[in-house]
């Protein structure tokens, strides 16, 4: 079974000068219809309760993330794992209650909302 890691280096591959020139000469302006596309079939994959559909329709979003993540490595701007490491502590950040923190009140009453959570994030990246 191939991993992330094994996926990371087929992007590298596919964007390499010797690698395939049709990825090579995607940009995310070019890729936009193609993410709008896989996200509409993840929808009526969804819609259809079809779960082998599903499995692929998201390998094609799964395609997307990383050909865009490449791209942006490529320019030395973050990788793939910037963004892994950013939805992380989002999802951490945001579930205090589930993953402690300074948030954390005990019971659910008195957990500050997801929506209260991103006011304050935002309003400390005002400062940055």
């Amino acid at each position: 079974m191939y991993t992330l890691d094994d996926l990371k280096h087929i992007m590298t591959r596919l964007r390499a000068v010797d690698g395939c020139p049709w990825d090579r000469a995607q940009t995310h302006e070019s890729m936009k219809q193609y993410l709008e596309e896989e996200c509409r079939e993840v929808l009526e994959a969804i819609d259809n309760q079809d779960t082998d559909n599903l499995c692929e329709e998201l390998g094609d979003v799964l395609y997307q993330i990383m050909i865009h993540c490449e791209i942006e490595k490529e320019q030395g701007h973050f990788t793939v794992d910037d963004v892994i490491d950013g939805i992380s502590r989002k999802m951490i950040r945001r579930h205090p209650r589930v993953f402690g923190g300074p948030d954390h009140q005990g019971d659910l009453g008195s957990q500050l909302s997801w929506e209260e959570i991103k006011r304050r994030e935002r309003e400390g990246k005002e400062g940055i």
